[in-house]
């Protein structure tokens, strides 16, 4: 196990400043391979399983619940979402890989599973013109419906969904908009062991 120690500042566009001391623990040993810096600035990625979570729950299913009432069937249900979800990642991954360093983050899921719903309807183009295309129509697609390079940061407003909410006593304390930031991360290298950290 490595442990890595970052003091993380985050800026935000009101000029408030926000620290927090990270321990981040991962099993990938060797600092040459695996920098600290790069570990700290990826770990917000650890977010993108909620990502998938949210593309089926809220774009695939469209706020649709599950309609069978039986353990199989859901069952049923869950694994057919759950493959439709991974074809459709298959196919912008093989359409991702036909253009060197573009990045996964630029597909957009909702041109993605259009451009497959179009092509189940119409049926059209379904088969690849040369042996050899992975792109095919979906590809083509979202390749030309490319999101921005870089998204622009921002904290997210947080707010209660309703007035016997459980968070109640944190109302106020977080932003009341969306707002942009800075991020910035401090490594410490330990030789003796990890300092006492404040219990919130």
């Amino acid at each position: 196990m490595r442990v890595i120690e970052a003091q993380v500042t985050i800026t935000l566009a009101d000029g408030t400043i926000r620290r927090e001391q990270w321990r981040l623990l991962t099993s990938l040993l060797d600092p040459a391979r695996h920098p600290a810096r790069e570990l700290v600035d990826l770990y917000h990625e650890r977010w993108q399983a909620e990502t998938t979570y949210f593309s089926i729950k809220a774009t695939m299913l469209n706020g649709r619940v599950l309609r069978s009432r039986s353990l199989e069937g859901l069952d049923q249900e869950v694994y057919a979402l759950l493959t439709t979800y991974q074809a459709l990642i298959r196919a912008a991954g093989d359409a991702v890989a036909t253009r060197p360093g573009l990045d996964m983050d630029r597909i957009s899921f909702t041109v993605l599973l259009q451009s497959a719903a179009d092509q189940v309807t119409t049926a059209h183009g379904i088969l690849p013109a040369t042996p050899g295309d992975l792109t095919g129509a979906i590809g083509r697609a979202i390749l030309d419906a490319l999101l921005p390079a870089r998204r622009r940061s921002r904290l997210k407003a947080r707010t209660r969904k309703n007035p016997t909410s459980k968070y109640g006593p944190n109302a106020g304390q977080r932003p009341a908009t969306a707002q942009t930031y800075t991020f910035r991360a401090d490594i410490t290298f330990l030789e003796h062991g990890l300092s006492t950290r404040q219990h919130r």
